[in-house]
């Protein structure tokens, strides 16, 4: 029997063999490709419910601004919130309907191309910064929209 200093275990039996270190790095990789996809759609999801958060604070920015001035704000530098990014670092994009009157500008518009607010549009571009007026649109299909004149704040898919 061959007796080491290690506690009286052959020396041999001590290392990891390269086909066990290869073993460990395979399950680590796999557990890692499980995980990033998880870990990408959560992140998501926490960037919309930020942005969802975002969009009903300056909704009620924009309300008390209404209140009293009379009037809806020209744009987002009227409530001090010009500078304020969405998660995706993306301006908030804000449109007055109630005071450009009736078939002017570009409104959002849901799949009956009728615009989806009777007061203002506010929203977010979402993930790939990009966004049309109808929220059927592909590149509106990631947007955070406020929608129902407040009604609805969430993916415009999902209006």
């Amino acid at each position: 029997m061959i007796r080491s200093r290690f506690g009286g275990q052959n020396e041999r039996s001590l290392g990891l063999t390269i086909i066990e270190l290869m073993i460990v790095v395979m399950i680590m990789a796999t557990l890692a490709s499980l995980g990033a996809p998880l870990y990408a759609n959560t992140l998501n999801k926490a960037r919309i419910a930020k942005a969802i958060a975002d969009i009903r604070t300056l909704e009620k920015e924009i309300l008390v601004f209404q209140l009293f001035n009379g009037r809806f704000p020209n744009n987002l530098v009227e409530v001090q919130r010009a500078s304020l990014l969405d998660p995706y670092g993306n301006s908030y994009r804000y449109l007055s309907i109630a005071d450009a009157g009736k078939g002017k500008g570009d409104f959002r518009r849901d799949k009956n191309l009728v615009p989806i607010n009777a007061d203002f549009d506010l929203y977010s571009m979402g993930m790939d910064g990009q966004s049309v007026s109808p929220l059927t649109a592909k590149q509106s299909w990631d947007d955070i929209v406020r929608a129902a004149n407040g009604g609805f704040v969430g993916l415009a898919s999902e209006f």
